[in-house]
């Protein structure tokens, strides 16, 4: 179908893998399988997948690292992990890299169908027009989002992390009017808690260090209610 959305399954059983596509390209998915992490990411990096989903106990390469090296150049497509342990240790730490859901082995087909729905969903309703935007004018800087270049006048451009990218978009899409500190934990950090808002602060620090050449770009705290991205007249 042309417009199925591609899934990226890595999967180190070759079994369970096949049955797995077979059951979700029967459901209407476009599937691209692994049997491996290096395999895995070799397959990501020339596809354009709308969701992962990753095995955690792999050879060469476990579940772990590749969503970890998803997350560092995509920080929005989900990412659904498979494991066959459900200690908490293993959840908290999957979380940590970038996960948006578990399913422990064996498990109800139905139930994939069900969280791989509701993710894609998510993802959708958080797409708008305007995030598509990849070019910004911030007083004498311009933001090229696409390739994460943050560029002062003539000067040689800056390379900025995904996660400072991705915050310096969002607040460039609210450029003179608050960013809510719940929408950027939620979108680029995934989780709105003490710790990913610690992190944020620390990224909002380090954007305010890139922009003080210009004399009249500002990013100002509103207490208790996020940042305003400001360029003074």
């Amino acid at each position: 179908m042309a417009d199925a959305k591609n899934i990226l399954l890595v999967e180190d059983d070759p079994n369970f893998g096949i049955v797995l596509r077979d059951y979700l390209n029967l459901n209407g998915f476009q599937v691209t399988l692994a049997k491996n992490g290096m395999e895995g990411f070799d397959k990501y990096k020339k596809g354009d997948y709308d969701l992962c989903i990753l095995d955690v106990m792999m050879p060469y390469k476990d579940g772990y690292t590749l969503a970890k090296e998803i997350r560092e150049d995509n920080t929005s497509v989900p990412i659904i992990f498979l494991t066959a342990k459900s200690m908490k240790e293993d959840v908290l730490q999957g979380y940590k890299v970038g996960a948006d859901d578990f399913l422990n082995k064996p498990f109800d087909s139905e139930v994939l169908l069900a969280k791989i729905k509701t993710l894609l969903k998510r993802k959708s309703s958080q797409t708008t027009v305007s995030q598509k935007q990849t070019d910004f004018q911030i007083g004498d800087f311009h933001l090229n989002a696409k390739l994460r270049f943050l560029t002062y006048k003539k000067e040689d451009p800056i390379k900025l992390s995904p996660k400072e990218n991705d915050l310096l978009k969002l607040l460039a899409l609210h450029l003179n009017d608050l960013m809510p500190r719940e929408l950027a934990l939620t979108q680029i950090w995934r989780d709105d808690n003490y710790f990913t808002s610690r992190s944020m602060d620390v990224y909002i620090a380090k954007l305010r260090k890139y922009l003080k050449q210009d004399s009249k770009v500002e990013i100002l705290n509103i207490h208790g209610e996020g940042f305003r991205l400001v360029v003074h007249a």
